[in-house]
């Protein structure tokens, strides 16, 4: 199913996609420019590898909200009924670039993935509900030994937003890109050099964290799952954050926390206090907005359950804002939230190491490691009103 990348897109087996906030991101074409029906999307293989890659493009038809894919010249095609158990999906994979060469498809409007793997199409289900995407984390999904990743993105009247996400998992890396009318190009995902490694031996080394990392039967490493998934599968205790949790609950029980959510509205303010383990904030008037139960590390990491943010006014961006304040331990250190500042994040030795570590190896510090790494403008996303080309570049995995 496909669902908004903010919402915590795993309400299901796979979420796709920026579609809800991300659609109203960012700046509108110009009145007399009109956003195509498909732009066309660069993939360059700079991987090094030698295996055959397939290339994707799933989503959600913003104009009918039908689920389907797109073929190489960007036509949408949807998706037909699926069945319990789940019936194969028709084989909507593009062949890729060899190494070192350069491949241009068209994608259309559509918020959706581009995926891509090396050596062997993934396996993509339909159920009564629409698609079944690959969930690495269950150790019987045929894709668990395929080495993949993805891109997500949203194309509509407004422009295009194209980002590299690790909110599922770190895996085979890439760089996304978007032309602009005028011929330049912004770039964002690319790991510094040597990265792609560093990442896996960062997290080896991290006493505990190391378990996110899945490997094949002969030793290939091909991913470290997130660490929201760590806590559903075990390989990272569900107690992961719970000393920074107590600690923050029991600072604001006689302290105040302010939450200033729009960066563009700096008069809109909650304050939050804990009172009978629970966390209420009030607005202006003094009156409660909103409450929280103390989360886990499974709320945390995943920014749902006890840190559910709906597409609201008040929970919604309240929520986002706690979320980015416990994955990256600001919440301590800076009873003003959020705190937008890389350098304050991630100091205390409670936190989300996987978004650490992660976004420690990026070239532009920028990253997706968790639902809401968007606050503050920490994402690794390009956007343009009024997109000329999308680039998607594979890198080596070195």
């Amino acid at each position: 199913m496909f669902s908004s990348l903010r919402h915590r897109l795993l309400a299901t087996a796979s979420a796709v996609g920026l579609a809800g906030a991300l659609l109203t991101v960012g700046s509108s074409p110009p009145a007399d420019a009109a956003v195509p029906d498909t732009i066309p999307l660069k993939i360059t293989n700079n991987s090094g590898r030698a295996d055959q890659v397939h290339v994707y493009t799933l989503g959600t038809s913003l104009t009918t909200g039908r689920q389907g894919w797109a073929d190489a010249n960007g036509t949408f095609h949807a998706w037909p009924a699926g069945g319990n158990p789940p019936t194969p999906a028709p084989d909507a994979s593009i062949p890729g670039p060899a190494a070192g060469q350069t491949k241009t498809i068209r994608i259309p409007k559509l918020s959706g993935r581009i995926y891509f793997s090396y050596g062997q199409k993934l396996d993509f289900r339909l159920t009564t509900g629409g698609l079944v995407q690959p969930a690495v984390q269950n150790p019987s999904d045929p894709n668990r030994n395929i080495l993949f990743n993805w891109s997500e993105y949203t194309l509509n009247d407004s422009g295009l937003w194209l980002n590299s996400t690790q909110v599922d998992m770190f895996s085979t890396p890439y760089t996304v890109g978007v032309q602009r009318a005028g011929g330049g190009v912004s770039t964002t995902g690319q790991l510094k050099p040597g990265g792609y490694k560093a990442v896996f031996s960062a997290l080896r080394a991290q006493p505990g964290w190391g378990g996110l990392i899945q490997t094949r039967p002969d030793g290939t490493v091909l991913r470290a799952l997130s660490p929201l998934y760590g806590v559903e599968t075990g390989a990272l205790p569900a107690s992961a954050m719970d000393d920074y949790v107590n600690r923050v609950w029991q600072k604001y029980t006689s302290t105040p926390l302010t939450v200033t959510p729009f960066a563009d509205q700096p008069g809109t303010k909650y304050v939050g206090r804990v009172s009978g383990g629970v966390m209420h904030f009030t607005n202006s008037a003094g009156a409660v907005v909103t409450s929280f139960q103390k989360p886990d590390a499974s709320s945390v990491f995943g920014c749902h359950k006890l840190l559910d943010a709906p597409n609201d006014t008040v929970r919604g961006p309240i929520s986002r804002t706690l979320c980015a304040g416990f994955n990256r331990s600001t919440l301590l250190s800076n009873p003003n939230q959020p705190d937008t500042s890389a350098a304050d994040f991630y100091q205390d030795s409670v936190t989300n190491h996987y978004a650490r570590v992660i976004h420690d190896r990026m070239a532009d510090g920028k990253a997706y490691a968790f639902a809401f790494d968007d606050v503050g403008h920490h994402e690794s996303l390009v956007h343009d009103g009024n997109p000329a080309q999308a680039h998607l570049t594979l890198a080596p995995l070195d």
